[in-house]
């Protein structure tokens, strides 16, 4: 199998090189011009019987004649391109970039390109992408959908730039859409300009490398009741907002074995000859579970993306209120990230998740083991799956038998809505969930049929 996907590989990485080079090289006329000439050398070859070579020559004669000029393009330029911090899958933004003329020659006619890292999977990748098909399609699935190959990660705008006088410079708008979340590399700029004719466009190229943070995409979700109450968080307030004890002292008392030494207090003990200590307040509040499931095959799976998104809104959402909200995952190793009460902030857990890959080194049993070690911590759990199957089922079950009250959101390919049953959380649906690939926002505005983001999506 290896040996037939490494030349399939190859042909894909010629043929979408050869189609991005075509596309940026050549003007839409040049485009139309080269069609035609293809044609007619086809339809020429027959000379006897049609006159389609004359327009073969014509055509020939017209690009090498537009190639020529295309090498003359020369100049000196610099750019300086202004970057927003983050960016959002599938929100548009606009950014600035500086350009200076650094030659005593006037230069008019050119347009701004701007260069991204090479978008396109590596050979393992690819790979893994072709075999979570192959799977997909052995299942006979109704929701199979066909492979994607399009790996764009931006659609950028090209920008013409106005003429621009001897060591002058000049100010524009790029317009640039995210595709996918992560981070977006820039590796500079190309500045272009048409021949004469208007069929090559000639090249300058600018290093201006650098990045931006494109966020996950994210639902406005109603006002729901999180699972679980308030429960004893050893360290109390101190857990979000400092190191130690809870901030709310209470009294003195004597110092025993164990006691931090940062708490003593060295004015009683200087007048009373014996160490004293100063004594807090337990504190007890919501402490929430965040559990992401990564556990699939396919590395550009539209479930995976659609369950960060939806990790992505609660984490928003939650942490608005007055608890902590733990995001548990796994991806090379397992990890655990603590926001909310002053630990951490929501733009950074977003950023967590904006890099947060599929896991296919481990099993998913090492996410039970995860959240199994953390779950004397926590009020309760939130639960993200992207299937609902045997071990999804235990896991699920093993959280209710310790009484951790669980929501569980399962998301499912499009038309299995109605094929998944509630398993384990039978006799609790209200916390049963099935959001379906293309109706997630609205599935999740259902959760409150009352609320104001209900009202909006079905105006929509």
């Amino acid at each position: 199998m290896g040996l037939l996907l490494k030349p399939i590989y190859i042909v894909y990485r010629i043929l979408s090189g050869l189609r991005h080079w075509t596309q940026r090289r050549l003007s839409p006329a040049g485009i139309g011009v080269v069609l035609a000439f293809l044609a007619t050398g086809l339809l020429g070859l027959d000379t006897d019987n049609t006159v389609a070579y004359q327009g073969f020559t014509l055509l020939l004669s017209l690009l090498l004649v537009a190639a020529c000029f295309s090498w003359r393009f020369r100049g000196r330029f610099s750019v300086t391109r202004t970057l927003p911090k983050f960016g959002t899958v599938g929100q548009p933004f606009h950014y600035n970039v500086q350009l200076k003329n650094l030659t005593d020659k006037p230069q008019a006619g050119l347009v701004l390109l701007e260069n991204i890292t090479d978008p396109r999977p590596k050979y393992a990748e690819w790979c893994a992408i072709l075999l979570a098909e192959q799977r997909q399609s052995r299942s006979f699935r109704v929701s199979h959908q066909p492979i994607r190959f399009d790996f764009s990660v931006a659609t950028l705008s090209d920008v013409p730039l106005p003429a621009l006088p001897p060591r002058s410079e000049a100010e524009v708008q790029v317009a640039l859409t995210p595709a996918r979340r992560g981070v977006l590399r820039f590796t500079g700029s190309t500045l272009a300009r048409s021949d004469p004719l208007g069929l090559f466009r000639s090249f300058i190229k600018l290093k201006q490398p650098q990045s931006l943070l494109v966020l996950p995409k994210r639902y406005a979700l109603p006002p729901l009741a999180a699972p679980g109450a308030m429960k004893y968080q050893q360290g109390g307030v101190a857990l979000a907002s400092s190191i130690g004890q809870s901030d709310e002292f209470v009294s003195l008392r004597d110092y025993r074995h164990g006691d931090p030494l940062r708490h003593i207090h060295w004015r009683s003990w200087a007048k009373t000859d014996r160490p004293v200590v100063k004594e807090f307040e337990d504190e007890f509040f919501v402490r929430h579970a965040l559990v992401l499931d990564t556990f699939i095959g396919n590395p550009l799976s539209e479930l995976f993306e659609e369950a960060v998104s939806v990790a992505a809104s609660f984490a928003c959402t939650l942490q608005t209120q007055e608890s902590l909200l733990d995001l548990l995952f796994v991806g090379p190793e397992s990890y655990c990230f603590t926001a909310g009460r002053g630990v951490a902030h929501g733009d950074q857990m977003l950023e967590i998740l904006a890099s947060v890959k599929p896991c296919q080194e481990h099993p998913f049993s090492t996410l039970e083991h995860l959240v199994l070690e953390h779950v004397n911590l926590v009020s309760g759990c939130v639960c993200i799956l992207l299937a609902w199957d045997t071990p999804r089922h235990q896991f699920v079950r093993k959280l209710r038998e310790l009484g951790i009250p669980v929501r569980v959101f399962v998301i499912a390919p499009r038309g299995a809505q109605d094929k998944v049953s509630p398993g384990p959380m039978q006799d609790e649906p209200q916390n049963f969930h099935v959001l379906e690939i293309g109706r997630v926002e609205q599935d999740l505005a259902r959760l409150n049929p009352n609320s104001e983001v209900e009202k909006r999506v079905a105006l929509r």
